[in-house]
């Protein structure tokens, strides 16, 4: 053993109540690492249906962008897109997996607002803002994905570091303790017992 120790009835019940914790806090890391994992995977499937949504509306909103630089010009495309306004309306606020914080995004569902007058463009402009619009929402949805992945991905790494701590340390350490003072008392009971054994048979004789 690494550790000196006395050989007590004492250490030995401490020794004891150290593994039992150290197991029970061995299954509850594992419990928990099973339910991030099992968590993450859920948003990693999840980011994969979303990333392919936003790669088609993507490609659906450039395809009539480019229709609407060709029929309206590009510089009168780009006059447009100077009156469109930064994003806002949106939250961010939390939520808890087994104690990871990950973020959840609030935005309005409000009515699409066009910054442009109907009588200077065409479908196709209609139609490429429209379509901005959808991969706007789809990227709220896909940050708060990655986030949330990359939070849990974090906290099964460090989980599984404690757990195997837990597994390749303590708990072979307080078994190790558990067997070597239970040892020494059995025999130290065994040397008592013999030499109890001599005195009463000595007395018997006497």
């Amino acid at each position: 053993m690494q550790e000196n120790i006395a050989f007590t009835k004492t250490n030995l019940i401490a020794a004891q109540n150290s593994l039992e914790l150290s197991e029970k806090g061995f299954e509850l890391l594992d419990k928990k690492r099973n339910v991030l994992v099992m968590s993450m995977m859920g948003f990693i499937d999840k980011a994969k249906e979303v990333q392919s949504k936003v790669d088609i509306v993507f490609a659906e909103a450039y395809e009539a962008l480019r229709v609407a630089n060709i029929t309206m010009g590009i510089n009168n495309v780009e006059q447009i897109s100077h009156s469109i306004p930064e994003t806002e309306g949106f939250t961010i606020l939390d939520k808890s997996i087994m104690g990871v914080e990950i973020p959840e995004i609030k935005h309005g569902e409000e009515t699409i607002q066009y910054y442009y007058s109907f009588y200077h463009t065409n479908t196709a402009m209609d139609v490429a803002f429209y379509k901005f619009q959808e991969v706007k929402k789809l990227l709220y949805e896909l940050s708060e994905i990655e986030d949330s992945v990359y939070k849990l991905a974090m906290e099964v790494k460090r989980t599984q570091k404690r757990a195997n701590a837990l597994q390749n340390i303590q708990i072979p350490k307080y078994k190790e303790m558990v067997r070597a003072i239970t040892e020494v008392l059995e025999e130290k009971e065994r040397e008592d017992f013999f030499r109890l054994k001599v005195v009463k048979n000595k007395h018997g004789r006497e």
